[in-house]
């Protein structure tokens, strides 16, 4: 089979496409043959060699991939041949082997797509999952009528608008360009804010009618976070998902003293659900279900060749990407 291997870490150069030995399924195994794999930043990181959950090398990198089953083990007894499935590296032992044509796993570690499903679509749930557990799990019952959106264009962000809308929430986007932020429009935002322009915070401001907003989703960091705190309505919560720009570089508890809206901070990781599979397959099966009711249709901005898998993940890596990128094989 063809697939994407790296033996070392780097830049995109060092994604090779080569051919491996087609994996064979297990007693207990499915053999699942990819349509669609989806691009993240997990594999990136991967490529890079800074993922705290390095797989040992050589290895194939790929959190997901969505597929049709084309071999099922004698021991196999919940799935069968023909089935379209989705594959999650996030129920594998490492958090990979998804850029590639084929993949073996075992029977429980799949799930099945209701009939009629894009299986394109499919391939771009692992960003869902994330925006599923940041609005429903990070919150931890937490009551709020509005959300403020970072990187409101990007994969998670484009998902996160999506999911806050089909629940009924007021979502305030901010992407970094007027065309980016059109994109957020397009995707159900309430207002949508081009924070490169002057005037942000009062943009901000007007956006919430000088309320506040109850909950502020960021990815970003860095030297601007702390001023996320004077946004919140009373007793909101930030939560802080991702450094793209730097861990915060200042002390947020002065600001967050300041405000006097006793204000809430979380730091949101993925792996809190590492040993909680029943949190992780609660969530993706309820993305499945709105992919079928047509609740959320996520945008991809390209379809590429498994082969220019490094030119995929230097399209992410540029900032540039609106939406998901998945891979063809």
């Amino acid at each position: 089979m063809k697939a994407i291997q790296i033996t070392k870490t780097g830049g995109p150069e060092v994604l090779a496409y080569v051919d491996l030995p087609t994996p064979v399924a297990g007693p207990s195994d499915v053999l699942v043959k990819a349509h669609a794999i989806g691009v993240n930043m997990p594999e990136v990181l991967v490529r890079r060699g800074t993922y705290g959950w390095m797989p040992p090398l050589p290895a194939i990198p790929g959190i997901e991939m969505s597929g049709v089953i084309v071999e099922a083990g004698a021991d196999v007894r919940t799935r069968r041949v023909g089935q379209p499935v989705y594959v999650s590296a996030r129920e594998l032992v490492h958090r990979g082997g998804c850029y590639a044509e084929y993949i073996a796993v075992a029977e429980h570690a799949v799930y099945v797509v209701p009939p009629g499903v894009d299986l394109d679509a499919v391939a771009t749930l692992a960003a869902y999952q994330v925006a599923y557990h940041l609005l429903h799990s990070a919150t931890r019952g937490f009551r709020y009528e509005s959300v403020l959106v970072q990187a409101a264009a990007g994969g998670i962000g484009s998902a996160l608008v999506h999911l806050a809308r089909a629940s009924g929430k007021r979502v305030i986007a901010l992407a970094g360009s007027k065309d980016k932020a059109e994109f957020a429009l397009a995707q159900g935002a309430t207002v949508a804010i081009n924070y490169r322009e002057a005037g942000l915070d009062e943009r901000i401001a007007a956006a919430t009618g000088g309320d506040g907003v109850d909950l502020i989703l960021d990815p970003v960091g860095g030297p601007r976070f702390a001023r996320l705190f004077q946004h919140l309505a009373p007793l909101g919560l930030v939560i802080l998902y991702g450094s793209l720009d730097g861990w915060p570089d200042a002390d947020v508890v002065p600001t967050m003293r300041k405000s006097g809206l006793s204000p809430a901070l979380r730091l949101f990781s993925m792996h809190t659900f590492d040993d909680d599979a029943e949190s992780r397959r609660g969530a993706t099966l309820a993305l499945l279900r709105m992919l079928s009711d047509g609740a959320i249709r996520p945008p991809i901005q390209e379809r590429v060749p498994l082969a220019e898998a490094g030119r995929a993940q230097a399209l992410l890596e540029s900032g540039q990407v609106m939406g998901k990128l998945v891979l063809k094989p």
